[in-house]
């Protein structure tokens, strides 16, 4: 499918979906609408991208596509009225529009409307099953190895580490599942439930389900985390998935130099170690976990500066550590 992502004034830094798709994503990306970074290429901003589809203002400079996805998604998962001209333009276009908002497209008067007059589709990811139920709490006994990452903040890299992991444990010879719990992660698989999105009560039915059914299928399963247990706003979704999944291992995520929660800057993040720690202790009452390794994201640091960063994570958690971006997790999986 030939997609294009909007991305405006937020490309690549925090355009976290836009980039997973870039990266991970299977579909053939035409375009990115950023009207900040017109007249450059994808490569331009990711040179670890292979790709030179352009950076366009608007849909109508875009090339021919099949979906418009939306790449960005701000604090609360709201809708800016100044994408309205773009997604309005691709549906008008014939093509499929796919969101990972709290604000619903398909709940959208004009949006409907014009989706019903042009035959095309709007997919709302973040739109959880209504048939969710509280855990079992089975997930242990599953047939299969869980991993789940964790982190010290939110954007942190779980979703990027998950599937760095996923793709070293199948080159190390492991039958190894992903299971999505954010928009981006369903958008890149094609499925998934939106944890951030369910009652929470269901939250840890909903992760348990998914392990439930792609045990079958793999004998280990790597689930993407989310928030962070430390985090002021978004604890209590870390929390579910931790009792939800009842891990076997985790891994802990980290950006390097990172010192109070992003966007809530008078929380400070403790000592990453003990951060591991108290993710430990919080599912020992549920489900005994342990520590498999760490991920530090050191974008922008030189090769040495990133060395050393990595050798203090590890000091500070008591694991191997790896930047899975910039050299990749086999480190991490070799600890399996």
């Amino acid at each position: 499918m030939r997609i294009a992502i909007l991305a405006h004034e937020q490309f690549p830094d925090s355009a976290k979906t836009a980039v997973g798709i870039l990266r991970y994503g299977d579909d053939d990306v035409v375009a990115v609408l950023d009207r900040d970074s017109v007249g450059t290429t994808v490569s331009d901003h990711l040179p670890d991208v292979d790709s030179d589809a352009p950076v366009v203002e608007s849909v109508d400079d875009a090339p021919e596509f099949d979906a418009l996805i939306v790449g960005i998604a701000p604090i609360g998962g709201g809708f800016d009225e100044s994408w309205r001209p773009d997604v309005r333009g691709a549906i008008e276009r014939g093509a499929d529009v796919i969101a990972g908002l709290h604000y619903f497209l398909e709940d959208d008067e004009e949006f409907a409307r014009l989706a019903d007059e042009h035959g095309v589709e709007l997919r709302d990811v973040r739109n959880p099953p209504e048939d969710l139920t509280v855990a079992e709490g089975v997930a242990r006994d599953l047939d299969c190895e869980i991993v789940l990452t964790v982190g010290t903040d939110c954007s942190t890299g779980k979703m990027t580490t998950t599937l760095e992991l996923v793709e070293a444990a199948r080159e190390a010879g492991l039958d190894a599942g992903f299971i999505p719990t954010g928009q981006t992660g369903i958008m890149i698989a094609g499925w998934g439930i939106p944890i951030d999105r369910t009652i929470s009560d269901f939250t840890n039915g909903a992760v348990e389900r998914m392990l439930k059914e792609a045990a079958d299928e793999y004998d280990y399963l790597f689930v993407e985390g989310q928030g962070s247990i430390i985090h002021p706003a978004y604890s209590a979704v870390t929390c579910g998935i931790l009792h939800g999944a009842m891990p076997d291992h985790l891994v802990l995520c980290h950006v390097a130099g990172r010192e109070a929660i992003h966007g809530y800057e008078s929380f400070p993040i403790p000592d990453p170690g003990e951060v591991a720690t108290l993710y430990e202790d919080l599912a020992e009452g549920v489900a005994p976990t342990e520590l498999l390794g760490g991920a530090l994201n050191t974008y922008g640091m030189s090769p040495d500066e990133a060395e050393a960063a990595i050798e203090a994570y590890e000091d500070s958690i008591g694991v191997p550590a790896a930047d899975p971006v910039r050299d990749d997790a086999a480190k991490i999986i070799e600890q399996l």
